[in-house]
């Protein structure tokens, strides 16, 4: 029988290890029932995220952050509800309802747009490899000079895009609408506005695409010398983030795995070149900068997180090398130390560093493809295996210009823009022996250059953080009655309770709720506990009810957190405990009434008769709820 979507996400939710889930983005320490460590989500030097097993849920008490296994991975991986609900429906072989296209979750015009995608790349392919014009054996010509063979050519599907200007859109008019093609980035409104033309038009193709293989997007190579630009790519669409996309990851995924690292290059033909050739655990950018959501996506397929970088060796090359070290770095703050050294032993996924950062620079000085297709494979594999980690490549690369710096001051102004570097070092010992490697080859003081180190620490405020000391983040002023009120909700969310949650819900009326948010938790709640058990399953129906609202996961959160405080009570202490909070609560209301009653008071006109009135209603009504409220 098949299953409803609830049931599902039911099944998915039972399956997911919040512990297990966490720990591929977070190393975890236990310490009693819980486990601690750094936020994924802010940056931070001491452990204020904690995950609850027994609750299937995680916590930050530095930004706020919180939720269960779903929403952290939706998080973390930026990836939709519904997405992800296919994803792991499909690893756990569970089969999704029929109906599910259905659903509001679906878009007919992504997979249109895919669908349009996929036969705009076989029909660039088809024309490359079955018939003949003089652009076409212009684009032949092109990538043989590349070594780029028709095997490579079927492999990637490499296409052309003719000169003219509709012959795709033409084509793809008779099964597609002008939107999803112009909104797949194929074609574009003419200058006139009367139609569209080929976004692509003479020019080698490149699809692109995603990690299930879909195709998305394209990169295009002028053919041309003074064609321009060089490269045309697909701009961002619905189906296509190109912050957010690798290219050749579809095709190198298991390859990372199996290898338990990857190499990234800058250009399409860089990665071709080395995929074609046996090194299959590359991918690259597509026309775009590295960024913090590459990085991520790289971190599901590589346990280790062991990321080389493979660019070329001219002085842009270097700068795209720093610049993706620093986003590598940023992308891990918070998960742990850099690998910064070399052990005798073999590194295995049980380490405890947040990724390891090798540089790969070919010898002859030549790009990654080029090496590759002069040179050899194999060449480039030894490359690979002695690649240097970060920081020695770049000690090794701040030296080799030593020789240009030989006075005092220039040797200042140069070591300068380097102590930077000896600061990232966390090993006091590593980083002392790095200090006299540098000393000895500039021929300066040991001692004189340690004391610039801390000067400069000092100076930037670079010292280490007490392990005592956690700062909260995230401050909001809330008042006594919302206080109040969150309490109340809390106690359903209490693990040990002696009350039923209909015995709960009869204490607690939803008239003492008037915070909009709370009373639309509270009135889910009273919906679920008519179906739910305990409390771990309530929190897991409730966690899925908000889902998409980040805002109520977060405040569900809070209730969690609150909940704790009113544990192992005894049944007198917890009726307490809730008498107490209604109490408050009708105290504030009483308060913001006769603030009112006074309000109105002072605004009666005295010489007034029926003014006289009112303000002796208004008295009776004050002394009443003053009365009332000493009682």
């Amino acid at each position: 029988m098949t299953k409803t979507l609830e049931e599902v996400i039911a099944e998915i939710k039972n399956r997911l290890d919040i512990v297990d889930v966490v720990s591929q983005q977070v190393i975890l320490k236990k310490n009693g029932g819980r486990y601690w460590g750094l936020c994924p989500f802010h940056k931070e030097k001491t452990p204020s995220f904690s995950v609850n097993p027994q609750l299937g849920i995680y916590k930050c008490f530095g930004c706020g952050a919180g939720g269960d296994a779903l929403s952290f991975i939706m998080k973390t991986k930026n990836i939709e509800f519904m997405d992800l609900i296919k994803d792991l429906a499909k690893e756990f072989g569970i089969e999704l309802p029929a109906n599910l296209h259905k659903d509001k979750y679906s878009s007919d015009l992504k997979t249109q747009m895919a669908s349009a995608c996929e036969k705009a790349a076989i029909f660039y392919h088809d024309l490359l490899i079955n018939h003949s014009s003089e652009e076409i054996k212009a684009a032949t010509d092109y990538l043989t000079e590349r070594s780029i063979s028709r095997d490579i050519i079927d492999r990637f599907t490499l296409g052309i895009a003719p000169k003219s200007y509709t012959t795709l859109y033409d084509i793809l008019k008779k099964d597609f609408s002008d939107e999803v093609l112009e909104k797949a980035g194929l074609v574009l409104r003419s200058r006139e506005g009367h139609g569209y033309i080929d976004r692509f038009r003479g020019r080698v193709i490149i699809p692109i695409q995603n990690e299930s293989g879909e195709y998305v997007a394209f990169g295009a190579r002028a053919l041309q010398k003074d064609q321009s630009p060089k490269y045309l790519n697909s701009a961002d669409s619905l189906i296509y983030n190109k912050s957010k996309l690798l290219y050749g990851l579809y095709t190198a995924k298991d390859a990372i795995k199996q290898e338990d690292g990857v190499i990234l290059m800058e250009g399409y033909f860089d990665v071709i070149s080395a995929q074609a050739h046996g090194v299959e655990n590359v991918v690259g950018v597509c026309g775009t900068s590295l960024t913090s959501e590459h990085i991520k996506l790289l971190s599901r397929y590589t346990k280790s997180r062991r990321i080389y970088l493979s660019f070329d060796t001219d002085s842009a090359g270097q700068k795209a090398t720093n610049r993706g070290a620093t986003i590598i770095k940023e992308a891990f703050e918070g998960l742990g130390n850099i690998k910064q050294f070399d052990e005798s032993y073999i590194s295995t996924s049980d380490d405890k560093y947040s990724c390891e950062i090798r540089v790969i620079s070919p010898p002859e000085g030549k790009d990654p493809d080029e090496f590759i297709r002069t040179v050899g494979a194999e060449s480039f594999k030894k490359i690979v295996e002695n690649a240097p980690l970060l920081i020695d490549f770049q000690v090794n690369n701040f030296l080799k210009h030593k020789k240009e710096y030989k006075t005092p001051q220039e040797k200042t102004k140069y070591l300068k823009e380097f102590i930077p570097v000896f600061l990232e070092i966390n090993n006091e010992i590593i980083r002392s022996e790095y200090v006299k490697m540098v000393a000895d080859a500039l021929n300066i003081d040991e001692k004189a250059l340690k004391n610039e180190i801390q000067k400069y620490a000092y100076v930037n405020s670079l010292q280490p953080v007490s392990q005592s000391e956690i700062k909260r983040i995230v401050t909001k002023n809330v008042s006594i009655s919302e206080k109040a009120q969150k309490n109340l909700l809390s106690v359903f969310l209490v693990t040990d309770s002696h009350f039923t949650f209909t015995q709960i819900s009869e204490m607690i009326d939803n008239s003492y709720f008037s915070n909009e948010t709370l009373i639309n938790v509270k009135h889910t709640i009273d919906k679920l506990i008519c179906t739910v058990n305990n409390v771990r399953e309530l929190i897991e129906q409730l966690y899925t009810a908000y889902i998409e609202n980040p805002e109520k996961q977060q405040l569900l959160t809070d209730l969690i957190g609150i909940a704790e405080t009113f544990t192992n009570l005894s049944p007198d202490d917890f009726k307490c405990v809730i008498e107490e909070n209604i109490r408050r609560i009708q105290r504030c209301r009483w308060e913001e009434e006769k603030e009112k009653m006074r309000n109105l008071y002072k605004n009666a006109d005295e010489d007034d008769t029926e003014a006289l009135k009112i303000q002796m209603q208004l008295r009776d009504k004050i002394n009443n709820l003053v009365k009332t409220g000493e009682n």
